[in-house]
């Protein structure tokens, strides 16, 4: 059976407390409760090989669920998109101006979601469809930005392969029991669910399509096997992860063992997000810098080329839209040409690597995302709009989507980043007429 065969097996069927007809003659399945705008969507789920269909008659899905497999909105229950740009420009189409959006964006450093997560472990809060699709609409509320991003975690994988992670204040992400010796691997499940183990994720991501009302693209994520490999084994943020690389060193194979179960995860992870509503993608390589280029292209590389091979084959198969896919590898400068030319359409750069060279040694055919530095936020207005026409300058506007290096700082102000993305739009328009 395929990696797909999560979302392309059999649902358990049966009668919804909704009783909710469907066509296809293979009875009634219940899923999870979203209340989509009138008039009621039409949504499908692919089994095998046949598309079954169901008609909501009151706008409500059923609310309990009982599934082996994942579900999925057909396209005509979304509403329509009014702003491609971001996902033009991730294509390598033209573009009127340069879109722009944030890592972080939906963070600490809106007041308006310190008051939302205020009363609300962290965690709770990922796993809460409801309060996940708030977060994700705050910025847009604010900002003309260009895409959304699903509010969530990169350690929610790490949770569904039945690791415990808790958010202590002051410290951030913590593995009670992180894995120290090989034979922990044997703690992990070697097959997950990701219907019932991440499945709040992608009601969040479904929930949040409908009530952006086709404002702006929405992003799914992950965070790739290295670096989640990384966080397991040090049980929590590391200045070296001398714990993690110490297991590439003293156990390769068992390493290699690590990362292919992660990966395999992380695809079918991904896959559901598309099927969700996910309109594009996003893999978080955010400990790169921790490797060498030999340890980086045999332990991190492999698996960020496997996952974007099968997440696009995996789409075709499943006849899920193709989203353009991005990787950031932070600090990975040294592998450079070979992210390039890894198979993402997007590439996403940190601060530390001047824009002119890396348009130059990545070539005309990636999308590159990036890279002003998340402290230039601190600066005047003035400042930050004078760095942004640089930063433009060195990219240019096509193939181009801004960000910054890093996600948005707590501290930083709501003003700058407002600053931020109006000049991204100003400027790009303004050498885009003038080239």
């Amino acid at each position: 059976m395929s990696r797909l065969a999560w979302a392309l097996s059999q649902f358990t069927l049966r009668e919804g407390a909704e009783g909710l007809p469907w066509e296809g003659g293979v009875g009634l399945a219940s899923l999870p409760s979203l209340i989509a705008p009138p008039p009621p969507p039409r949504l499908g789920v692919r089994l095998g090989s046949a598309w079954v269909r169901w008609q909501g008659e009151r706008g409500t899905y059923p609310r309990s669920c009982q599934q082996r497999g994942t579900w999925q909105p057909s396209p005509e229950g979304f509403p329509e998109l009014k702003n491609d740009t971001f996902l033009r420009a991730a294509r390598g189409d033209e573009t009127e101006y340069t879109p722009v959006w944030c890592m972080r964006q939906a963070g600490r450093y809106l007041p308006e979601f310190r008051e939302t997560r205020a009363t609300q472990d962290f965690f709770a809060t990922c796993r809460s469809p409801k309060t996940c699709c708030e977060l994700t609409l705050q910025p847009l509320r604010r900002f003309p930005l260009d895409a959304a991003i699903i509010f969530s975690d990169i350690l929610v994988v790490p949770q569904a392969l039945g690791m415990e992670v808790v958010m202590v204040p002051g410290k951030g992400p913590t593995f009670p029991e992180p894995l120290k010796e090989v034979e922990d691997l044997l703690k992990l499940r070697p097959k997950v669910d990701v219907a019932a183990e991440l499945g709040y994720v992608f009601e969040a991501i479904t929930l949040t399509r409908h009530r952006l009302e086709g404002k702006v693209p929405l992003i799914g994520f992950s965070g790739a096997p290295w670096t989640l490999m990384s966080y397991m084994i040090e049980g929590g943020g590391s200045n070296t992860m001398a714990k993690a690389k110490a297991w590439l060193y003293r156990h390769p194979e068992a390493s290699h063992r690590l990362l292919r179960l992660l990966a395999d995860l992380i695809v079918q992870y991904l896959v559901g997000q598309v099927a969700a509503g996910a309109q594009a993608l996003q893999l978080f390589e955010s400990h790169a810098g921790h490797l060498g280029p030999e340890q980086f292209g045999e332990f991190a590389l492999p698996y960020l080329r496997d996952i974007v091979q099968q997440v696009k084959s995996s789409l075709e198969e499943a006849a899920l839209p193709a989203v353009p896919m991005i990787v950031f590898a932070k600090d990975a400068h040294y592998a450079l040409e070979e992210l390039a030319r890894s198979g993402y359409d997007v590439v996403g750069l940190d601060w530390t690597i001047q824009p002119r060279e890396a348009r130059e040694r990545t070539g005309p055919c990636v999308t590159l995302q990036g890279n002003l530095d998340p402290c230039a936020l601190y600066a005047p207005k003035e400042r930050i709009g004078e760095l942004v026409k640089t930063m433009l300058e060195g990219f240019g506007t096509q193939r181009y989507i801004a960000n910054l290096g890093h996600g948005l700082y707590p501290d930083v102000s709501p003003e700058h980043v407002g600053a931020f993305v109006e000049a991204v739009h100003t400027h790009s328009r303004h050498l885009s007429r003038h080239k």
